[in-house]
């Protein structure tokens, strides 16, 4: 079996290193670049993201990182967002009021959560739906989530000619949001794999053997 090249796109944003090195573990070999064309041919492309959603924004389009990401999904290449890096894959982001134009590659925007303790900081549980891949075997394990914004509610129409989306839903002080979704060739998730323990890394194998399918 081949080993499927991975990037990490080095865009200022993320804990890169530990990403990295959690996706080499899952059995890619791995590239951190912020250089287009080789993100672009790359099996999978992992867009980390920490910090404001405005800052994120700022640094991707400084590289051309949306262009990246839209122009490989136009091709039907994975991409993986992770944390903010899953946030701006939303049409945009609300931080103290200001909105900032997202990648739009999902309608819909991200917002504070509502709940009496933010930031969200810790190990929670989610609600993977029937027939998912990312979360095969791990369903019912925990993951660990650093956030004070979600996508808490999931806008996007589908018809009948296209697969709906797989959705997996978290809760914090009664607050409901997105914690991953699997939209065909993009998926995403708002908790760190990388930080999650052995079930982060199952979640990681899992999205880079598709890489290989």
């Amino acid at each position: 079996m081949t080993v499927p090249d991975v990037v990490v796109l080095d865009y200022g944003s993320g804990n890169l290193r530990s990403v990295v090195r959690a996706v080499e573990r899952a059995g890619a070999t791995v590239t951190l670049t912020s250089d287009f064309d080789t993100a672009l041919a790359a099996d999978g492309l992992v867009v980390p993201g920490v910090g404001a959603y405005a800052a994120c924004m700022a640094g991707l389009r400084e590289i051309k990182g949306e262009r990246i990401i839209g122009r490989r999904l136009s091709g039907g290449r994975p991409v993986l967002g992770i944390c903010v890096g899953m946030q701006i894959l939303f049409a945009g982001g609300v931080e103290h009021g200001v909105e900032t134009d997202g990648c739009d590659e999902w309608p819909g925007l991200v917002t504070r959560l509502e709940a009496d303790v933010v930031p969200h900081m810790g190990w929670n549980t989610v609600e993977a739906p029937e027939g998912t891949q990312l979360f095969a075997g791990v369903e019912d394990e925990r993951f660990y989530f650093v956030h004070s914004y979600a996508a808490r509610s999931w806008d996007l129409v589908t018809n009948e000619r296209t697969a709906a989306p797989l959705v997996t839903w978290a809760e914090h002080g009664g607050d409901r949001f997105v914690a991953a979704v699997e939209n065909g060739p993009l998926s995403a998730t708002q908790f760190h794999p990388e930080k999650s323990g052995d079930a982060g890394a199952a979640l990681l194998r899992n999205w880079v053997a598709t890489l290989s399918a």
